[in-house]
């Protein structure tokens, strides 16, 4: 059995930059994640630009990537209906295949320790955890937990949304398409779903839709949904017709569930999607997990100094309910007027050409820049 300051449960955005902060200042932590880097996850890729200054902070240069930099956000609708508006912070399109082994390799010259593995389960007893993995077991004084939307984890632990089904499925894949603008993210809406187009590295476009299950078990295949489905919105018609998908086949997950979940479980840390999901169409999830590792790795350190494990539960519960609750219930308010066509319509007449408005509505969704 080995025994660890610090142990991470995953090895996505959320969990790699709190492996990366609190390596930097001189903690030791060791970071379980499943699969080995690089690999696609499915993800709308847009990064609002409110986490730069953080993660400058911790040393992460993001220069040498071929991240996009976007400025403009379109919304259309299934009656062909367009709006535009500039995104007041802005943000940046990279891959999640490209950042999380960028962040992997930085994390590893840093000297946070890599086990790739599955965990089976953790327990905690006389103030500390046990961690069980498929080849070994280990302990440590300090357990986060940032394994992603969904997870056996979150059955064992008897977590609350785990029980209810939901029914929604992310799809995502690559296309190329020259005259696609590199500084827009779009999103356009179709019956049962939304679909988020742009850019990231070398040029790739991200084609990332969110579609009720039902609507998906309706088609035998990715080509046919889009086909009957996505394509009644002409924009994205318009845009299936001349992209050229680079994936052998889209990548797919299930049961994504937007109930709200609790941040402390078994008195683990909960961060990024396991804490709670905002709704994609927001395109604030990875800003969202960033700040999470930000804030659970403040509350680390500051229980590195006072040894008191229920102030730094509650501590971080109250700071991410702080920065995220509002972002959370705004837009679980914009998913309910996407996908019900005629309030989408009322919803852009009431807005009609005011860029500032629609900057405000998207303002909600969003925080300020972080550091």
């Amino acid at each position: 059995m080995k025994k660890n300051q610090i142990t991470i449960i995953g090895g996505g955005l959320a969990g790699l930059v709190s492996a990366i902060h609190l390596q930097v200042l001189g903690l030791d932590v060791t970071l379980i994640e499943k699969n080995k880097y690089p690999f696609h996850r499915v993800c709308g890729e847009y990064i609002s630009n409110e986490v730069k200054p953080y993660l400058t902070q911790l040393g992460i240069s993001l220069a040498h990537l071929d991240f996009k930099e976007i400025n403009n956000f379109r919304l259309t609708t299934l009656d062909n209906k367009s709006i535009k508006s500039k995104l007041s912070l802005g943000g940046f399109g990279i891959s999640r295949y490209k950042l999380d082994h960028f962040l992997y390799e930085h994390a590893k010259r840093l000297g946070v320790q890599f086990i790739f593995d599955q965990v089976l389960h953790f327990s905690f007893e006389q103030n500390k955890f046990t961690i069980q993995t498929k080849k070994n077991q280990f302990t440590s004084n300090i357990l986060i937990c940032a394994y992603g939307k969904r997870s056996n984890l979150d059955a064992q632990l008897q977590r609350k949304f785990f029980q209810k089904k939901t029914s929604w499925m992310g799809i995502k894949a690559h296309y190329k398409l020259p005259e696609f603008p590199n500084d827009l993210v779009e999103l356009h809406n179709f019956e049962g779903g939304y679909c988020g187009l742009s850019k990231v590295e070398e040029d790739y476009i991200n084609c990332c839709y969110l579609i009720k299950t039902e609507q998906f078990q309706k088609s035998k295949n990715f080509d046919e949904l889009e086909k009957q489905v996505l394509r009644k919105n002409r924009y994205l018609a318009d845009f299936f017709d001349h992209a050229q998908i680079t994936f052998k086949d889209r990548i797919a997950i299930s049961q994504v569930s937007f109930e709200s979940k609790s941040c402390i479980e078994n008195q683990a840390v909960m961060i990024g999607d396991s804490a709670g999901l905002i709704h994609p169409l927001c395109g604030n999830g990875m800003a969202m997990a960033i700040h999470s590792a930000k804030l659970a790795s403040e509350a680390v350190i500051d229980y590195q100094k006072h040894k008191n494990r229920k102030l730094m539960n509650q501590s971080f519960t109250n700071s991410w309910r702080k920065n995220f609750n509002q972002r959370l219930f705004f837009g679980g308010i914009f998913q309910q007027i996407l996908l019900q066509p005629k309030l989408t319509n009322l919803a852009l007449n009431l807005v009609g050409n005011s860029e500032y408005l629609l900057q405000q509505l998207i303002k909600r969704t969003h925080g300020k820049p972080i550091g």
